[in-house]
């Protein structure tokens, strides 16, 4: 065999190992992006069966809760008792871990692996029973502020505190301000972004009245969701959209002369008791959220995952 062959032969060689060394690494990764969506459905699927069984301890209190305030101000008896569904796997927080679910199945083709890989594994941190118990202390507190100091708030210093701590402008309902689950905020013409309730939750703007973006990130009050929990309780979409929103209104602030500080900056005083989990940083780093990866983007599959969350209500 001449030289010429030889060298053909092995350069033929040299790419067909390249080439399997590719679709070796494409095959590990989509197996990695299949055994993390499995073991968020596996969390999400457990967390929904101790919903329905009544198993989680802030679930049955914010129950309680909603029928105590309700026979207390039966004015506010429609919006305890959707507050309270929180408590249930048909509840809003709930029902958006099925949804972001379901989304990471069919992913948006700007989504790369490390983004669908990070998003599986916040999903089946925030479907813990533990970190699942403190995000519902948000709900529970609404409920609690509107019973005018009968019902004791969980997990948060007591109304009265907070009064001190903000010199009596503790506003009522300030909890699911900021909660992707519950709402969003609008920009109008002007620039000025305001905080707009989602469906039935509307009601609750009667009760916290109009919140703007900048006055809301200056003088914030305590949140489990928004100095413990956004990352885990985001999904993907909204978070970069809340990312972007900091970023324009500190370009904004300083197009005035003025000062901005991203609500996020720092955690907010209030937190009493919280689990281990929510005190503990998740796995995913939140710059895992709008980071360029290097593996690339993935298109839509449907055969990503061999199974998925069946307990859609």
């Amino acid at each position: 065999m001449s030289n010429f062959k030889i060298w053909q032969l092995v350069s033929l060689l040299c790419v067909m190992s390249f080439l399997l060394g590719c679709e070796s690494k494409e095959e590990r990764l989509q197996q990695t992006i299949t055994h993390t969506l499995q073991d968020a459905s596996t969390a999400i699927n457990t967390l929904g069966t101790a919903l329905d069984k009544k198993q989680l301890r802030n679930a049955n209190l914010l129950i309680e809760y909603g029928k105590v305030l309700a026979q207390q101000k039966p004015q506010l008896s429609e919006i305890a008792k959707i507050i309270a569904q929180d408590a249930t796997s048909s509840g809003t927080l709930y029902q958006s871990l099925l949804t972001r679910y379901q989304s990471l199945k069919s992913p948006a083709p700007t989504m790369s692996s490390d983004d669908i890989i990070n998003q599986a594994i916040l999903l089946k941190e925030a479907a813990s029973i533990s970190l699942f118990n403190d995000a519902l202390t948000d709900p529970i507190n609404v409920l609690a502020d509107m019973s005018d100091g009968k019902l004791a708030r969980v997990g948060a210093i007591s109304q009265q505190a907070e009064h001190i701590t903000n010199n009596g402008q503790a506003a009522v309902g300030n909890q699911l301000v900021g909660n992707a689950n519950y709402g969003e905020w609008q920009t109008d013409s002007n620039g000025t972004s305001f905080w707009v309730w989602y469906g039935v939750y509307r009601m609750l703007g009667d009760i916290v009245g109009d919140v703007e973006y900048g006055r809301w990130s200056k003088h914030r009050r305590y949140s489990y969701y928004s100095d413990y929990g956004r990352h885990r309780y985001t999904s993907y979409k909204s978070y970069k959209r809340q990312t972007e929103l900091v970023k324009r209104t500190k370009q904004s602030y300083q197009r005035q002369g003025k000062q901005f500080t991203s609500p996020y900056a720092k955690k907010k005083a209030g937190a009493s008791g919280l689990s281990r989990s929510s005190n503990t940083p998740s796995s995913v780093t939140r710059s895992s959220y709008s980071r360029a990866s290097s593996s690339g983007s993935i298109r839509n599959s449907s055969s990503r995952t061999s199974r998925g969350v069946s307990r859609g209500k």
